[in-house]
């Protein structure tokens, strides 16, 4: 079987480069002739495409015939030419700065590079650029920021939990590079491990993606990309200091790109005090346990040939909370990983990947300077994927995955420890039916040794016609029960047990999208709106049986949710350098079989940035407002003391606005001033769901980059 597949592989790679004989080449600059490293160049129409290498020249094979060639890269104006495929020719392409960043490669919705313009699949970009402009210390500034109908509270012990319209982290698949992280045990990620110093941009899928990515990804995937080194060598320093609980943040980036070698470093350390917040009511306070911290990841790629690199990445994260005076709360994760990357046959593409995650939460006695772990989660992976163009019109990907996930933990009753294995094989035809027709379908099949398996399928549409795209959906999307959740029994901060279950089954989920985006020159709008119906959800509930009489939580599947929303997006940026970008969301959610809606997700929300870019001569400006208004909600929570009984509750509107101003001085200084909560935003009463600012805060920041000084000008 083994020998028929790989046959099927050389016979299509053979086939393809036979159907073509003649060569485009050329290079990818800027207006001022510099270099355009990795920039995209595609065939309009059809789905030839290729990257440039990182001196900006890339080669195209094609059959004989006329076409047009598309020449794109974040930041940029994409350029087109026609060309007449006849003989080896060459085609230049010389690309000016993008006013608001519309023409942009994606890789999330479809897994393989595509223009953000030509994707089927809504997504959302939020790029280096718009990150800087809020100086923004870790992913969680970054999606308050930018995500209408989106909200970070503290849970139990002060961890940070996730609300993303009705849907928990559970629901939100996170990706660095297209790789899973591991840390269920706390119902999601550690966000604090995602720094923003090496981003370079983040892809957000919303509504169910599993047919692409399996478990976890009912609600959405948000995928954050990394940078690499763009120069010959780069080196950044900078600081953060706040006003606000004594906060500091400092770190540093170097590059190195030399020859075939690429790599970059990043190290970040910050940290707060313990701190009390005061509401408005008299007596009402609220701690907040102050944290330090280390980040430290690697990027080292190799350029095997002009057709095929080797990538590996390495991580170390250290998280330390003063949680009690006797023991902090402490967390550590180990991650690498090493990507194969190849061009076969014009455009066909290979992709191999190995990854490692492993995350640990322990407790640091203080008195006998000792660590006990409370669990332990890792995660190795292997991934392929291989995309054929079977014609200029049609791209066919397939793939697999496998993982072997072990959860180790003093809470499993028997022996301390867990493993469950997944694996999984997709298929995805990308057909592009016209010039304005674009259709991407595609299913997968889901493995897991505790539960068995899961299908999902896909499909996605899009119309183009002058300015305006229209898109539909239709993704299925699956979660499958944590080990935790099965096989955990654990204490709930000495109030209740809450026992693992077993004989859960997947949650599953049927998501509907519609959108339309209208973008010319300098304006872009886009309205969205969806539909999920989720099905056999997982969730505790209180069972009076367990422990004699007196009652527990268990993990249980219920008859699920719908949830309906609205997404509407106007963005504007002018030659004057005044830009700016109003969200709005509509959120509403239906519980089936009589359950009470205990979700808290404000039915209305807005987000909004009004920013300005001024360069003269040597200097720089930057200033940015940025704000977020978040509707009051109605809904139903657990009745202080009775576990099985729900009682009305509702959270306030609130409001908040941060000022950025950011300068650079001979294009190496950079000096940053923020002010936080202008509006000295308190509430009455401090919640588990409300902001936690206590006033009007104000930071200053510096940064350097040293291969700058010494750039001749």
């Amino acid at each position: 079987m083994n020998n028929i597949f790989i046959s099927a592989i050389l016979a299509m790679t053979v086939s393809s480069a036979l159907a073509s004989p003649y060569t485009i080449r050329g290079r990818v600059t800027t207006a001022d002739g510099e270099a355009l490293p990795y920039a995209y160049v595609r065939v309009e129409g059809r789905n030839y495409t290729t990257q440039a290498d990182k001196d900006g020249y890339y080669s195209l094979q094609l059959p004989e015939g006329h076409y047009e060639i598309k020449a794109n890269l974040l930041g940029y104006q994409p350029m087109s030419k026609h060309v007449k495929a006849t003989a080896d020719s060459k085609l230049d392409f010389s690309l000016a700065e993008d006013m608001i960043n519309l023409q942009s490669v994606t890789v999330t919705g479809t897994r393989t590079p595509k223009l953000l313009e030509n994707t089927p699949v809504v997504t959302q970009i939020i790029t280096a650029a718009d990150i800087a402009k809020i100086d923004a210390t870790n992913i969680k500034d970054v999606l308050l920021t930018e995500l209408p109908g989106l909200e970070f509270t503290l849970s139990m012990n002060q961890q940070v939990s996730l609300n993303m319209q009705g849907l928990g982290g559970m629901a939100i698949l996170f990706l660095v590079d297209g790789e899973r992280m591991a840390g269920e045990t706390l119902d999601n990620i550690d966000f604090q491990r995602i720094s923003t110093d090496n981003i370079e941009r983040i892809e957000i899928v919303k509504g169910a993606a599993s047919a692409l990515y399996g478990s976890n990804s009912v609600g959405a995937v948000i995928n954050i990309i990394t940078k690499k080194a763009t120069e010959p060598w780069s080196l950044n320093l900078n600081t953060h200091l706040g006003s606000k609980y004594h906060e500091q943040r400092h770190g540093g980036a170097l590059g190195i790109r030399s020859g075939k070698w690429n790599s970059l470093t990043n190290v970040q350390t910050d940290g707060t005090h313990s701190y009390t917040l005061n509401g408005k009511d008299e007596g009402d306070q609220m701690t907040v346990y102050g944290n330090r911290q280390w980040n430290f990841k690697e990027k080292l790629s190799y350029q095997l040939s002009d057709h095929a690199s080797l990538t590996g990445r390495a991580g170390y994260y250290f998280h330390e909370r003063n949680s009690s005076a006797i023991a902090n709360d402490r967390a550590r994760d180990f991650s690498g990983g090493l990507r194969f990357l190849a061009t076969l046959g014009g455009s066909n593409q290979l992709d191999i990947a190995y990854s490692f995650d492993r995350y640990d939460k322990s407790d640091y006695y203080k008195e006998i300077k000792k660590d006990f772990i409370d669990y332990k989660n890792v995660q190795n992976s292997l991934r392929a994927l291989y995309t054929h163009h079977l014609s200029g019109d049609v791209a066919l990907t397939v793939g697999g995955d496998a993982m072997i996930d072990y959860l180790m933990t003093y809470q499993f009753t028997d022996d301390g420890n867990r493993k469950q294995y997944t694996a999984d094989a997709f298929a995805q035809t990308d057909w592009t039916l016209t010039k304005n027709w674009n259709i991407i379908a595609g299913a997968r099949a889901d493995y897991f040794s505790k539960t068995g398996w899961k299908v999902t399928p896909k499909v996605s549409a899009m119309y183009r016609t002058g300015h305006l795209n229209v898109r539909g959906s239709y993704s299925g999307g699956f979660r499958a029960p944590t080990l935790k959740e099965m096989y955990m029994d654990f204490n709930m901060a000495n109030i209740f047990n809450i026992y693992g279950n077993p004989k859960l089954g997947a949650e599953n989920s049927h998501s509907f999208a519609l959108s339309g985006e209208y973008a010319k020159s300098r304006y872009s709008f886009t309205a969205t709106g969806y539909y999920n119906i989720i099905n056999n959800e997982i969730t505790t509930i209180w069972d009076k049986s367990l422990e004699n009489g007196k009652g527990a939580m268990v993990y249980q599947n219920i008859e699920g949710r719908n949830l309906l929303g609205v997404d509407v997006s106007l963005m504007a940026r002018y030659p004057c350098g005044l830009g700016g970008k109003l969200s709005y969301s509509y959120f509403h959610e239906y519980t089936r079989g009589g359950k009470p809606n205990t979700s808290d997700t404000r039915p209305h929300s807005l987000t909004a940035r009004l920013d300005y870019h001024k360069t003269l001569r040597d200097y720089e400006i930057d200033a940015a407002l940025t704000g977020r208004y978040l509707s009051s909600a109605h809904y139903h929570e657990l009745e202080s003391g009775q576990y099985d009984t729900y009682v009305e509750a509702s959270s306030p509107a609130y409001s908040i606005w941060k000022f950025t101003l950011t300068q650079r001085f001979c294009q190496a200084w950079r000096l940053i001033l923020s002010v936080d909560n202008i509006f000295n935003y308190r509430p009455h009463k401090y919640a588990y769901n409300s902001p936690l600012n206590g006033g009007t805060s104000f930071s200053v920041g510096a940064s350097v980059d040293v291969e700058r000084i010494f750039k001749k000008k």
